[in-house]
């Protein structure tokens, strides 16, 4: 880049000192913000994840409408029948890839698959940077499972957030308040922070003598993202100052065997669950990995393996106990929002939870046909919105339908066409 008036050449370098902070601080985003008072009624957003999907066979009604027979994989949700729709033929267009498909399945960005890939925003980020700022964390991103390489959480520049999966590690950060020379500590980190902010902003104004029209307009946004930053810090500390909710529940002791999948998801949901009764945030997203819970069903391969099991009626049957398995513990968060009440209202009244996978078949790696739910939220519930099987609405369309029920006024998301046809508010 050439200085245009004295042709002094600025280096690649300097400008990435600057820009290598503000690169590294939006994760102070996750440190919380606080805004306006919050609504008596606020909704709430949960978004998981199968990655290894779930057997079609077991989760597709036949009949459409409000008359569909349950079948075996939503007879779990019984009790839930009027609380919740199910969806046939809907999936990410142009998402393919296979097991790839999961970092797509809240962002909906095409051909996860392949060389020089880029993600794009999730569901849960987009909603965090609108409604984020009224609780203490803008939002949660969750893993169930081990590897820790699975998120469902990006950025709007197409970054990885790293998923929590100790349950006592985000029930210390959303309710334990710390001492106070540990709060002493974070606030003089927050301030140090900020005085960071203000170093670079007063270098990178340097700058503009320096560079031409298209690159002061870059800075200008730099400058802008600088005081979006900085007012972030401000509300931090506020935050940091006021004290943490209070429960009953005790810090959960986390699962260190990886077998016990299904114990993990408890302790996981319940955290949840937690955080949404609390207020503590209103955008949850979890991703639900691989089963290794084994050693409960004799001679069980690994969920992977069991995913190809072309059509054996034995390796069926026992992949459909761990996706069981896996529905249970899902159904006892739904349990655990139903028996909490706001306002005259059930939690689960307020909160949309999204389920699904972005796999419609594992055992073909086929990415269409996606076996997806959509419970409570205050949408009028139990049907089954068939559409085309082989040519599939996008599953986006579902996501705007979601973001209105928020409240936020927005039409397009990733590669909506519109809104879900057929899905109702109450």
């Amino acid at each position: 880049m050439t200085n245009l008036t004295s042709g002094r050449r600025l280096t690649r370098r300097s400008l990435l000192r600057g820009a290598g902070v503000a690169m590294a601080l939006p994760w102070l985003d996750a440190m919380s913000a606080l805004g306006s008072p919050a609504p008596a009624r606020p909704r709430r957003m949960v978004a998981v994840c199968h990655d290894m999907g779930l057997l079609p066979q077991f989760f597709f009604p036949t009949e459409a409408g409000r008359d569909y027979a349950l079948t075996p994989y939503l007879e779990i949700f019984r009790d839930f029948k009027s609380d919740f729709t199910v969806f046939s033929g809907v999936s990410h267009p142009q998402v393919d890839g296979g097991h790839a498909a999961d970092i797509c399945f809240l962002t909906g960005a095409p051909h996860p698959g392949r060389g020089g890939f880029r993600n794009t925003i999730s569901l849960d980020q987009f909603i965090a940077q609108r409604v984020g700022s009224q609780t203490r964390f803008p939002f949660l991103n969750l893993l169930i499972g081990h590897e820790t390489f699975q998120s469902l959480s990006w950025t709007a520049s197409g970054v990885r957030i790293p998923p929590e999966q100790r349950p006592s590690a985000a029930f210390r950060q959303l309710f334990l308040q710390g001492n106070p020379a540990e709060i002493a500590l974070r606030l003089r980190q927050l301030r140090e922070g900020q005085s960071i902010m203000d170093a670079v902003a007063d270098s990178a104004r340097g700058l503009e003598r320096q560079v031409g029209p298209q690159d002061r307009a870059r800075l200008d946004q730099y400058y802008t993202s600088v005081r979006e930053l900085e007012q972030e810090l401000v509300r931090a500390q506020e935050w940091e100052n006021r004290p943490k909710p209070t429960v009953t529940a005790t810090l959960p002791v986390d699962i260190t065997d990886n077998n016990d999948t299904p114990g993990k998801s408890r302790l996981m949901y319940d955290v949840a669950r937690l955080a949404l009764e609390t207020d503590s945030t209103r955008v949850v997203a979890i991703m639900a990995q691989d089963q290794h819970s084994t050693h409960l069903i004799t001679g069980a391969d690994s969920h992977h393996a069991l995913t190809h099991h072309g059509n054996r009626p034995e390796v069926l049957s026992t992949l459909r106990r761990m996706e069981e398995n896996q529905l249970t513990a899902f159904r006892t968060f739904l349990t655990g929002l139903k028996n909490v009440t706001e306002n005259g209202e059930t939690l689960l009244d307020r909160t949309m939870v999204l389920q699904g996978a972005a796999m419609g078949n594992a055992n073909s790696h086929s990415n269409n046909n996606l076996p997806v739910t959509l419970f409570g939220g205050g949408f009028r519930h139990g049907q089954h919105l068939v559409y085309d099987r082989q040519r599939n609405l996008p599953l986006a369309n579902l996501y705007v339908s979601m973001l209105q029920r928020l409240g936020l006024d927005v039409e397009r998301f990733a590669s909506s066409t519109g809104t879900m046809r057929g899905l109702e508010m109450a």
